[in-house]
């Protein structure tokens, strides 16, 4: 199993999301954000649409954070959801 459908309500604005799960016992946390970007900050020439503009925003987000969903978007805005990179032990030898 790959993920779970968690339903969240439909407030506007963004959304910080804490889920804890526990899979044979054992307890796992994730740290999601789901952020509003707006069309208007975007540089929407001839030489950059709507796909450069998402690429740009995923690229030059905080390296802490990894891209989990890219929402429907409207005219006026695109909801994007982050979630926290998970610290892996590292490997004793």
């Amino acid at each position: 199993m790959k993920s779970i459908a968690i339903e969240i309500p439909n407030v506007p604005g963004e959304h910080k999301i804490e889920v804890d799960v526990r899979v044979n016992g054992v307890k796992t946390s994730y740290n999601y954000k789901v952020e509003i970007f707006r069309w208007e900050d975007c540089d929407l020439t001839k030489n950059e649409n709507r796909v450069e503009c998402i690429k740009k925003i995923v690229s030059d987000y905080d390296d802490n954070w990894e891209l989990t969903h890219i929402g429907m978007p409207t005219d006026e805005f695109i909801p994007i959801t982050f979630q926290k990179k998970m610290k892996r032990p590292s490997l004793k030898e």
